[in-house]
């Protein structure tokens, strides 16, 4: 317990570090582009193809449910729910935490290694202004777009099943998608993929800035941040859903 107390501490105090940073000057725009390109950009393959097969199977799965009780016209609209509300901005913000968090953790924790980082310091470079701040705020910049395109690809995938695998009327399914979203629906959305974003670049610069000495002390903190920035976006997204769709 105190040793949990402890880390927690020690990542607050970062985090808030972090923030002081971002709001206050100097500013690296070419190092936020360059992050928002690495962390948005090169994601989308990942992000898409898991979006695609995710609606395309729930389609699949709440047919079959559905079909039960004579229910299969919901289809579309449970689909598109499920997609913009939960399974787009998770599922998101899972792949991109493997990939985006890992590769941040091994970077930084490289640097921390070869001793980058006190270069920078003595170069009269803050690392927190150089390094961490501009990873964050490209993470939160651009999860949402990120994920608004796998909502988008998301929804196409339960269209294209519903349409050729289920026979479907084409327009018959996009009037039910468009009539049932509403825009609360993909802004909070929206938001938990900033705020998983802020998670996931936030764990892995905290655990490669304060990685291990040697190979092995980069290989955990590598794994250390993708495991804690997975299941901080699982427990984000109940306390989210829980203050946006709570009765």
């Amino acid at each position: 317990m105190l040793s949990l107390c402890r880390a927690t501490g020690a990542l607050v105090l970062f985090a808030a570090q972090a923030i002081l940073h971002i709001f206050t000057p100097p500013y690296y725009g070419r190092e936020i582009l360059r992050q928002m390109l690495r962390i948005g950009y090169f994601s989308l393959p990942v992000v898409g193809l898991t979006a695609l097969f995710t609606g395309a199977v729930l389609a699949l799965q709440i047919y079959i449910g559905g079909s039960r009780f004579n229910a299969e016209g919901v289809v579309a609209s449970i689909v598109a729910i499920g997609i913009v509300r939960e399974l787009g901005p998770v599922l998101g913000g899972l792949m991109v935490a493997g990939r985006v968090s890992a590769s941040i953790a091994a970077e930084l924790g490289t640097m921390r290694v070869t001793e980058q980082i006190d270069a920078l310091t003595t170069l009269s470079t803050n690392p927190f202004k150089y390094l961490v701040a501009p990873r964050i705020l490209a993470g939160v910049l651009t999860m949402p777009i990120l994920v608004a395109v796998a909502d988008t690809i998301g929804i196409m995938g339960g269209f294209l099943v519903g349409v050729n695998r289920l026979n479907f009327n084409a327009s018959t399914y996009i009037a039910n998608t468009v009539d049932f979203l509403q825009a609360g629906d993909i802004i909070s959305g929206l938001i938990k993929a900033a705020v998983f974003g802020f998670i996931i670049t936030l764990l892995g610069c905290y655990h490669g800035y304060n990685s291990g000495r040697g190979a092995q002390g980069v290989g955990t903190a590598t794994t250390n941040a993708v495991v804690s920035a997975s299941v901080l976006i699982l427990a984000a997204n109940y306390i989210l859903t829980e203050m946006f769709f709570s009765a």
